[in-house]
């Protein structure tokens, strides 16, 4: 259950991960950071500055309570004493996410202050019209004959400045600063440690599609160094293997064919005139099917590697093909849509498509027809048959080699490589073979391949 929602959370590229986990790393350092500075450093130090405006607050108090009536009236004029609050002033720091933090140390320093202070000194924040703070003083002791007791009044005292959370803001942008460089140092790093895996790649893919790469540079670090090292030594091992084969291969067909045609030569000049040739027919047949098993293990063992790809039109070489059956008595039905150029090799390709034809004919035997159509990153080719033979899942497991279905019993002189072979050349190409079961009945088999680039 875990590993379905990570998977489906994280991201799907290595260079993603490695910057989201580099971000998740930073972000939580500099949570941590600024939480024990608050706590630790800042949160104190708010808490003496309020301590010590709030002894200032009631020496003020005292002061003013001792004040001789005259002079006092005269010193709270000056200092712009009110008995009424302005509407701006407030108990707590109105919520803002942009201010959060000097929010934080109001709160802290406002908490503080009224914890030193008398329960009957009340302290309001003003932020409009400029930071100032307002304290409720005592009520001045009622003069003598006074009608009344005179009312508390409220006085504006400045904001120290560990109270206003000024200082913080400098080092918190210059971390939030150091946090975004650490990041994008992070993906400068990813960036330079990729690089080698996406040439890996491409000479990986390069190599599967029967190509040399070039051989891979080890000047990197250690350990992509020897990633590196390892496919180039991989590379050169198949380059020798696929050599060594090329000669077993050549070695093979010589050695074979040179006792099939002696032996063919000796039939012949044994056979005396007049005499009974259905055995010398015979003969020759097992001998065509020795060479035709031969020619297949030679075509799937090379399958064209080594053939270089150019451009070409498909639905020529379908039309060559569909003329030279129709020469021997094999009409295959043409619905060509026009189709861009397609990078193939040439001899490889034919060699697929004259196994599929042939294939429809042996196995189909009715409503022979090719047909082809393009998308916009594809080209197909469907040769279709009416036969009612292998289904499309039974298709599919006749692509690995030495297959052979259940209607190829009546068939001699196959080894179950004809499939085998136009999958392969068709990986050879960028692309793949797909079964479908043919409207009104009977089988197409599709050759997708990728559209030419540009």
């Amino acid at each position: 259950m875990t590993r379905p929602l990570l998977r489906g959370v994280l991201p799907r590229t290595l260079l993603a991960r490695n910057i989201a986990l580099l971000i998740a790393l930073v972000v939580l350092s500099q949570v941590c950071s600024l939480g024990v500075l608050l706590h630790y450093v800042q949160r104190p130090r708010v808490e003496r500055a309020a301590a010590v405006f709030a002894t200032y607050v009631t020496t003020l108090d005292s002061l003013l309570q001792s004040t001789p009536a005259g002079a006092r009236d005269a010193l709270t004029a000056r200092l712009d004493t009110r008995t009424r609050l302005p509407d701006s002033a407030q108990a707590e720091p109105p919520p803002s996410v942009l201010r959060a933090y000097r929010n934080y140390q109001r709160k802290v320093f406002l908490d503080s202050l009224r914890k030193h202070l008398p329960a009957d000194m009340e302290a309001r924040w003003q932020t409009e019209g400029g930071q100032r703070l307002w304290i409720r003083l005592h009520a001045p002791a009622a003069a003598s004959g006074a009608a009344a007791p005179r009312a508390p009044y409220w006085i504006a005292l400045p904001i120290p400045e560990d109270a206003q959370g000024n200082g913080l803001d400098a080092a918190i942008l210059l971390s939030l600063g150091l946090a975004a460089l650490a990041a994008l140092t992070g993906y400068a790093i990813q960036l330079h440690l990729n690089r080698p895996l996406q040439e890996l790649t491409h000479a990986a893919r390069r190599l599967s599609a029967g190509e040399t790469p070039p051989p891979l540079p080890t000047d990197g670090p250690v350990e992509i160094a020897a990633v590196s090292s390892a496919f180039n030594q991989m590379t050169e091992a198949l380059k020798q293997a696929e050599a060594t084969r090329a000669l077993m291969l050549a070695g093979i067909s010589h050695d074979i064919r040179t006792p099939l045609t002696k032996l063919r030569l000796s039939m012949a000049m044994a056979m005396p005139d007049g005499s009974d040739s259905s055995f010398a027919v015979a003969a020759e047949s097992y001998l065509d099917q020795i060479e035709t098993i031969l020619q297949q293990f030679m075509d799937y063992a090379g399958s064209g590697e080594r053939e270089p790809a150019e451009p070409g039109d498909l639905n020529a070489l379908v039309e060559r093909l569909a003329g030279d059956f129709a020469g021997l008595g094999h009409e295959f039905e043409l619905s060509l849509a026009r189709l861009p150029l397609v990078d193939y090799r040439p001899v490889s390709m034919m060699r697929l498509l004259m196994n599929l034809m042939q294939n429809a004919i042996v196995y189909g035997g009715s409503g022979l027809a090719v047909r082809s159509w393009a998308t916009h990153d594809a080209v197909y080719v469907a040769v279709g048959d009416r036969g009612k033979g292998l289904s499309a899942e039974e298709l599919e497991q006749l692509k690995a080699p030495f297959q052979r279905g259940r209607n190829a019993r009546a068939h001699s002189g196959g080894t179950g490589l004809g499939l085998a072979i136009v999958e392969r050349i068709a990986r050879l190409h960028g692309g793949r073979v797909e079964f479908h079961a043919r409207e009104g009945g009977g089988l197409e088999v599709w050759v997708v391949l990728p559209a030419r680039a540009g």
